[in-house]
């Protein structure tokens, strides 16, 4: 066993550093620049549900614009920081990860992904502000790039069938910084801290961008945890349990946790798409072949969001609404 002799740390568990499994071909990457980007993306989302993107078309110095940006908050002091919090959802939140209990070692900022992300801060600064607004631009593009070509891939029509759920002017949008900062306690040590336990994300896809640290794992199907490379030139996309269930399972939900190795810091930033409150999530008709059942009750996206705010990240989520 373990111990380290620091009070903030009693809460948060300690994770073991993954063996990468033999059988385990890779992550996929995706050329979004190249023919049949649709095909691959389908591909990517059916074996694994998890891909990076290159030639995205998104300048890197734009990246690290609001990388930059966002090690100039976290390097406050916190009596600074603390004026833009607590996070009741939105705002600066500190090792406490939602309302159940959850925790990690992390800071981060959480945005509603509207005209004006900073409203529900105390964050003024203009550079931040101008950062923040082109990249949300850029990223909210890209994302409806995708979808295009992910419902191309599918050979559904129409090809908007998947971006106009992300892409509605209700829809709804969350973006999150995360910085896990260094850990001296666990240098020297095969472990590492929990920054964000294993979860799924509810909403339709996420798209991550982090800086050159490592610590971002995914599960595979046989429930061992794999390393993911950093590569802060390209974006990683997740399936959302909401894709899922529009693909009738086709798609899988990934489930991912982020490890604090406590050597380097990870700054990660990552947008969150999710489809109008009102909107019903049920397997596209498109996609439903003969005699095919749904595998889900019909549910809202409020119902849906509702139910994984009131669950623990670990949580299976969809469970309750399977049939």
């Amino acid at each position: 066993m373990v111990v380290l002799a620091n009070p903030a740390l009693d809460s948060i568990p300690l994770v073991g550093s993954p063996k990468h499994g033999a059988r385990f071909p890779g992550i996929p990457v995706v050329d979004l620049s190249r023919p049949g980007a649709g095909e691959a993306i389908v591909s990517a989302c059916e074996e694994l549900g998890f891909f990076k993107l290159v030639n995205h078309g998104i300048p890197v110095e734009l990246m690290q614009r609001l990388e930059a940006e966002a090690v100039k908050f976290f390097s406050l002091p916190q009596v600074e920081k603390d004026k833009s919090g607590p996070a009741n959802p939105f705002g600066y939140g500190d090792k406490r990860i939602g309302v159940n209990g959850d925790v990690g070692w992390l800071e981060y900022l959480l945005f509603v992904a509207t005209s004006d992300p900073l409203s529900c801060t105390s964050m003024t600064a203009c550079s931040f502000r101008s950062a923040l607004s082109e990249y949300l631009v850029a990223v909210r593009k890209m994302a409806s790039d995708v979808l295009r070509s992910m419902a191309e891939g599918l050979k559904i029509e129409p090809r908007d069938a998947l971006s106009k759920l992300a892409m509605d002017e209700h829809s709804d949008g969350i973006f999150r910084l995360n910085h896990y900062p260094p850990c001296p306690p666990l240098q020297g040590l095969n472990r590492s801290l929990t920054g964000f336990g294993e979860h799924t994300d509810p909403q339709i896809i996420s798209i991550l961008r982090s800086n050159d640290s490592s610590g971002l794992q995914i599960s595979p199907e046989d429930g061992s945890w794999v390393s993911v490379p950093p590569d802060q030139a390209s974006f990683f996309i997740n399936v959302g349990d909401s894709l899922q269930v529009l693909t009738n399972g086709r798609f899988r939900s990934v489930r991912h946790r982020v490890a604090a190795n406590g050597v380097k810091p990870r700054v990660s930033m990552i947008y969150f798409f999710g489809p109008p409150p009102a909107q019903r999530i049920a397997p596209l008709p498109q996609l439903m072949g003969e005699g095919e059942q749904s595998k889900y009750k019909e549910f809202t996206w409020g119902e849906y969001k509702k139910a994984a705010y009131r669950s623990r990240l670990g949580d299976n989520r969809l469970v309750q609404f399977e049939k």
